[in-house]
């Protein structure tokens, strides 16, 4: 085992783009577990859109960041509970190793011949965000069509994916370059799709839904969010999971739509956490376990490897380079 252990600590709040200067690596000794804890090795990190939001005042400086991971316990003062060599899930990310306490992690169910990268996608809070939006948030029926922003990123690809086998009708789904375009059409399963960049999206989302649609799981804000009001039908349904578009971006136009449409269409907007959600998450190994076993249901993951790119990774992740959920891996042999 290694004895030097290693943090990612943010050193300045970024206006627009956070760049490699806003991070730097801390060396320390790898800690000690005391009484009533345990000692995590991390295999993956999650880096996710959020993050930014948190480089704004949410994370503090000069200390060690916040995210999901998953590691395996190497030292424990709490065998009952948490046992060597167990794999757990916890929020103590961008770091090589953490201290946890039993309250603090969740453990993993076997589920044999799934890829344990699958928990912090699929089956993690991108998969479960995606099930919630769908089943909790939208309430997806049978027959009816969707649209997805940002679908070709880790909540757009899951959000198809899943409708598909909800029974939705016609999928929408937007992306920022025409080789996402064509994944999402090719390999997820969206009936149709467009690069943004083309045109104004109104125009873009009435060629590609020209009788409308019933639902919109909106990742972006902004354009998208006025675009896919005005092709909304009766009792449409809006899901604002987040406002990817703005994090980068503070000066951004807001959302632009004709206010009247939400109540003479008797349009429904709703936000959510997906903190709030978690008690759904044994629902979602349900439904999901056995299509991902029978192959009905791919994983979409972009998976960089070695520790010391996760800021890589994150920036690359903000910049759009990503398709589906962005993942770092300790190492290839994982």
């Amino acid at each position: 085992m290694t004895s030097t252990a290693l943090t990612v600590q943010q050193t300045a709040r970024p206006t627009g783009f956070p760049t490699p200067g806003h991070f730097r690596f801390a060396e320390s000794p790898v800690p000690e577990p005391a009484p009533g804890t345990a000692l995590v090795e991390n295999l993956y990190w999650s880096v996710d859109p959020y993050h930014r939001e948190m480089m704004d005042g949410d994370f503090e400086l000069n200390a060690p960041l916040e995210g999901r991971t998953l590691g395996r316990i190497i030292a424990t003062r709490d065998p009952a509970a948490l046992p060597e060599g167990e794999i757990v899930f916890h929020r103590q990310g961008w770091r090589t190793h953490a201290v946890v306490r039993p309250e603090e992690v969740r453990r993993l169910p076997r589920h044999e011949g799934v890829p344990l990268s699958a928990h912090l996608s699929l089956l993690g809070g991108t998969g479960l965000t995606a099930y919630v939006g769908l089943t909790r948030i939208a309430r997806l029926r049978e027959g009816e069509d969707l649209f997805v922003s940002a679908a070709a990123g880790g909540v757009g690809t899951a959000t198809g994916r899943f409708a598909r086998l909800l029974g939705a009708g016609r999928l929408i789904g937007s992306a920022g370059t025409a080789e996402k375009v064509r994944y999402l059409t090719r390999q997820v399963g969206y009936d149709a799709a467009f690069d943004y960049h083309d045109g104004p999206v109104a125009d873009l989302l009435a060629k590609a839904a020209p009788t409308g649609i019933d639902a919109f799981v909106d990742n972006v804000g902004g354009e998208h969010l006025g675009a896919a009001i005005g092709a909304l039908r009766e009792r449409g349904r809006v899901v604002r999971v987040g406002t990817v578009g703005q994090y980068n971006t503070p000066g951004a136009t807001p959302a632009v739509f004709d206010h009247a449409d939400v109540v003479e269409k008797s349009l429904r907007m709703e936000g959510f956490l997906v903190r709030d959600h978690l008690d759904v998450q044994e629902e979602l190994y349900e439904f999901a376990v056995p299509h991902l076993l029978s192959g009905a249901l791919a994983l979409d993951e972009t998976v960089v490897d070695g520790f010391e790119r996760i800021v890589e990774a994150f920036l690359l992740m903000l910049r759009g380079g990503n398709t589906g959920k962005i993942l770092v891996r300790r190492s290839p042999n994982l």
